[in-house]
């Protein structure tokens, strides 16, 4: 049996499956201890799951990590369980096996918590909105705003902030994405491009995601329709809140890409500058569109999802819908060198559908179907600001073979420009900061005035 203190729960979040045990005494301690039995690891132990019911920051680019340190839990031998739960915790209480891969996975942990939380004045907050209409017609009651905040609002004399960025997270992931070392320390660092002692940045979680209003929250697939417009007035309502009505910068990875085109248009004069990364000015359409529609399919199809109405999320579809969003974030590369025969192909697919059993299915579905009002084209000519639009040459979500239309889409915008990056990660290769944040401080730094204190 493995028991963990109140600590160690809070830092292995959701990556396993536990049993309170409520109080448990411990030699040496006059009062009962509150513990939890380890039982076995969690079914949703990746990017999307284990760690987002926690306050945790998720381990982007840590899913080998992890999933190494579980198979080793899995191959752990057992030991013999105590007789009484109540009985004194004793140092034999696991096999040195399982010690050593729940240590790993406690030190991996910790040392991620404490680099993703290394920044000046990290602060989170939240707002809430009554009576909010969606462009659908659909409303909410009561619509909750989460969002995080690092660096420090620097004011001029008429009291406006004059350093603010906002930075927009892609599907799937919150506003804290940006935090994980693999983004944050190319971007936030000292002498960085968006170094957090000068820049005031702005981490919002969208709709239905991380600390904001989601389907899970009881409403399931009666929550209302919401799509990437409301995404941006929400966000520019949450700046308006934050005293911040002008912005240094707008950027955003994937969704949040696409979003930024839509900042850039709807409002023209409110930055200095745009950087959408892995998206495309145009509406959702070709294989961009077909993959997400097969995964609303999927859900809407599986037996457990009633039209919304369940208590339990069914999980049925995830054996089409993880697969297939695992296989268009990638490359071919990669996928060969985890599927390099037909075994560890099957055994890839079967270990890639079992991550997302457990996720709700309506958190997934709307937040797939949320690009359906997305379509920049017509509004493009409004566009003022500076933009650099950065895509991939692996990504196949936005496949290099479309460049053309995208320069097309930007040709009579006379200070915008497209630049397609090597990548070497596929439509992941966001998650990679030092694969283009240079580029993006070249473009800032050419802009008159970026560095303007």
């Amino acid at each position: 049996m493995v028991v963990i203190a109140a600590g160690t729960r809070w830092l292995l979040g959701d990556l396993f499956e536990y049993r309170d045990l409520r109080g448990v005494e411990v030699k040496g301690i006059a009062v009962a201890v509150p513990a939890w039995q380890v039982l076995r690891p969690s079914a949703v132990a990746n990017r999307f799951g284990a760690l987002r019911g926690s306050s945790l920051p998720r381990l982007v680019g840590r899913d080998e990590e992890i999933d190494l340190l579980l198979r080793g839990w899995a191959r752990c031998p057992a030991r013999k369980a105590r007789s009484s739960i109540r009985a004194p915790l004793k140092e034999d209480a696991m096999s040195p096996c399982m010690r050593s891969v729940l240590l790993a996975i406690v030190l991996l942990l910790g040392i991620r918590l404490a680099q993703a939380a290394d920044w000046p004045n990290q602060i989170e907050g939240d707002l809430t909105l009554n009576d909010y209409a969606c462009i659908s017609g659909d409303k909410f009651a009561t619509l909750k705003l989460h969002y995080t905040t690092i660096g420090t609002p620097r004011q001029d004399a008429q009291g406006h902030v004059t350093n603010a960025v906002l930075l927009l997270h892609g599907t799937g992931g919150t506003g804290k994405e940006y935090l994980q070392p693999d983004i944050a320390d190319h971007l936030f660092k000292p002498g960085q491009v968006l170094d957090a002692s000068r820049y005031y940045v702005v981490l919002p979680d969208g709709i239905g995601a991380g600390g904001s209003s989601k389907p899970s929250d009881g409403l399931h697939g009666k929550f209302p329709r919401y799509g990437y417009n409301d995404q941006v007035s929400t966000q520019q309502i949450t700046l308006a809140r934050l005293g911040v009505d002008h912005l240094k910068l707008v950027s955003g990875i994937s969704m949040g890409g696409m979003q930024t085109w839509l900042w850039a248009e709807r409002f023209p004069e409110a930055m200095d500058a745009a950087v959408p990364i892995a998206s495309m000015p145009m509406q959702v359409s070709g294989r961009n569109l077909i993959w997400r529609q097969v995964m609303v399919s999927a859900i809407e199809e599986d037996p457990g999802w009633n039209g919304g109405d369940y208590e339990t999320s069914p999980n049925a579809w995830s054996q089409i819908a993880a697969p297939l969003f695992f296989y268009m974030l990638s490359t071919p590369e990669k996928l060969q060198e985890a599927a390099p025969d037909r075994a560890k192909a099957l055994a890839w697919y079967d270990a890639t559908a079992a991550k997302w059993k457990g996720l709700d299915a309506a958190n997934v579905l709307y937040s797939v179907r949320s690009s359906s009002d997305y379509d920049p084209g017509p509004m493009l000519e409004q566009i003022h600001a500076p933009v650099l639009a950065i895509n991939f040459e692996d990504d196949v979500v936005n496949p290099i073979q479309l460049a053309p239309m995208v320069r097309q889409a930007i040709a009579l915008l006379s200070s915008a420009r497209f630049q397609s990056l090597p990548g070497g990660f596929g439509h992941s290769s966001i998650y990679h900061s030092d694969l283009w944040a240079e580029t993006m401080a070249s473009f800032l730094n050419g802009l008159p005035g970026w560095n303007t204190k």
